[in-house]
């Protein structure tokens, strides 16, 4: 894998051994950013089941502010901490080692951080993570949304996703190969202000 644009372009990423992480695509990561640039710089990111952190480096090196990735996979978070050493990435990036619904369920208690886009990409055979996830941020952690925020889930292709989870509402859908984007948006009475 590598990082495909912006200060960090054509860097090397390690990606844990074995199955249970399914890195994102060069092909996928570059379609998703496209249709993110407009969106990007200065954005505080959300990369949610981050395995590698191959998407949320992405953000940072296309000028994100601000990236935080979570994910609870031990060989995935070694090969993410491995690849923020390598390419030096202190600054404006933080690692959250656990469960994605406990950071959800907590980070939303007291005063949130609002991030303006979230990427979510758990494991293809977790669909129930799907449900639970994207329905916690358009309901109990919607305070974790900016005005204006997107929600991008990836997902298989074959595997149809709610056009509707609380407060957030699908706006666009983009296939490649076998693998799908569904893009959230949510709705104002939804959002804490």
């Amino acid at each position: 894998m590598r990082i495909i644009a912006g200060t960090l372009r054509s860097r090397r990423l390690d990606a844990p051994a074995g199955l249970a992480t399914r890195p994102t695509s060069d092909r996928l990561r570059e379609t998703l950013f496209n249709v993110l640039a407009p969106r990007i710089e200065g954005a505080r990111f959300l990369d949610l089941y981050a395995g590698s952190g191959a998407v949320g480096i992405e953000a940072l090196s296309r000028g994100a502010a601000r990236v935080d990735l979570v994910e609870r996979a031990q060989p995935a978070l070694v090969a993410l901490r491995e690849n923020l050493s390598t390419l030096g990435l202190r600054e404006g990036v933080r690692v959250h080692a656990g469960s994605v619904s406990a950071f959800l369920r907590r980070g939303h208690a007291g005063a949130p951080p609002q991030f303006d886009l979230v990427f979510l990409d758990p494991p293809y055979d977790a669909e129930q993570e799907y449900e639970a996830t994207l329905s916690l941020l358009g309901s109990a952690a919607v305070s974790l949304l900016a005005s204006g925020a997107l929600v991008i889930a990836e997902h298989r292709r074959k595997q149809p996703l709610e056009d509707r989870y609380g407060s957030l509402e699908r706006t666009r859908l983009l296939k490649q190969g076998d693998a799908a984007l569904s893009f959230y948006k949510a709705h104002s009475e939804g959002q804490s202000q």
